[in-house]
């Protein structure tokens, strides 16, 4: 898993204690819905994603190191995936997520191989 998955690159336009709930979230081919929750945890930094009637209310956790760029003037997260590899993601269970330490790692290795 890289490193780097799990915070925000530094061309990125990330900004530290800006709040991106409520951001819309664009994938490479289009939109995917808005940030529902955004975590500022050092080398945990993820973003969970309330897809809407898109994938039928799911929600995504997208790690930060799959923002390619923050828009605040347009209040929109660019992420560097496609509507698909989102889609196919590990299903976010904000319970697990919060227990198990390998949740990350199990993220971090789908979005880790897909580039």
């Amino acid at each position: 898993m890289s490193e780097t998955m799990w915070g925000y690159g530094a061309d990125s336009g990330y900004t530290a204690g800006v709040d991106l709930v409520g951001y819309r979230v664009e994938a490479t081919d289009g939109h995917i819905g808005k940030v529902d929750k955004a975590s500022e945890e050092v080398d945990g930094q993820y973003l969970v994603v309330d897809t809407g009637p898109w994938i039928f209310g799911k929600h995504v956790l997208l790690p930060a190191g799959t923002v390619s760029s923050i828009d605040a003037n347009e209040r929109t997260v660019y992420v560097s995936r496609t509507k698909d590899e989102i889609k196919n993601a590990p299903e976010y269970d904000k319970d697990k997520h919060a227990v198990d330490s390998g949740y990350h790692q199990q993220y971090g290795q789908y979005y880790g191989g897909h580039r």
